[in-house]
């Protein structure tokens, strides 16, 4: 299941690079851990790991998690890793997250306009792109059995007590950046909890790497 690290755009490897993990708190790495749990006995039983990070209007924190878990796998080498994701409902994906992730160093094309714009999100010149758009968790375009449910927000883990096809379901909720919009601390509180989601998917992976020994 390990493989050798991928070559990420630079400019992502610089933002990664300089995450502090000292940030995390000891309380935070307890929330943490049954995704690092699930990831190791995927690893250890040599299966794929799926992951559909899920928030209510699948608009933002969903989008940012799905995309740096997927580009956290890349970087610490653990392959077979499959990120989604979905909400409650469908909206569309918030013009500011892809503004956000292309000053983080992401390419991001897109591939449809539209009420529900599709994204192709690029990490490194030679893994496929993301696709991002809006979507309920259970979408045809989301995996049906055999993933992890991260539920990436409180109300919807309050609102999905069942989620059909999931072994494992993990909350790691997050502040949402949409009470910041219209405001002149937008784009820095969109960036700010972007980070916050890089780091913490990056130590999950992380610790995953340090079991076994990739630098």
């Amino acid at each position: 299941m390990i493989t050798t690290k991928k070559t990420l755009l630079s400019e992502i490897e610089k933002t990664i690079k300089e995450l502090n993990f000292e940030s995390i708190t000891e309380e935070r790495k307890l929330i943490l851990q049954p995704l690092v749990a699930f990831i190791q006995s995927k690893v250890e039983n040599h299966q794929e790991i799926r992951l559909n990070l899920i928030c209510t209007h699948n608009s933002r924190r969903s989008h940012l998690s799905q995309v740096w878990a997927q580009t956290a796998a890349a970087f610490y080498g653990i392959k077979n890793v499959f990120c989604y994701s979905g909400g409650t409902e469908a909206t569309a994906m918030f013009p500011m997250i892809a503004k956000t992730l292309l000053k983080q160093g992401f390419q991001i094309k897109t591939i449809a306009k539209g009420t529900n714009p599709i994204y192709a999100i690029k990490y490194a010149e030679n893994e496929y792109p993301i696709i991002g758009f809006s979507k309920t968790f259970d979408d045809s375009f989301n995996p049906k059995s055999e993933f992890a449910a991260i539920l990436t927000c409180s109300s919807a883990d309050q609102g999905c007590p069942y989620i059909a096809g999931a072994e494992k379901r993990i909350p790691i909720t997050f502040e949402d950046p949409k009470v910041f919009d219209n405001t002149t601390q937008q784009v820095e509180k969109y960036e700010e909890r972007s980070i916050q989601i890089a780091t913490e998917m990056c130590f999950v992976f992380s610790q995953i790497a340090l079991y076994y020994g990739i630098k």
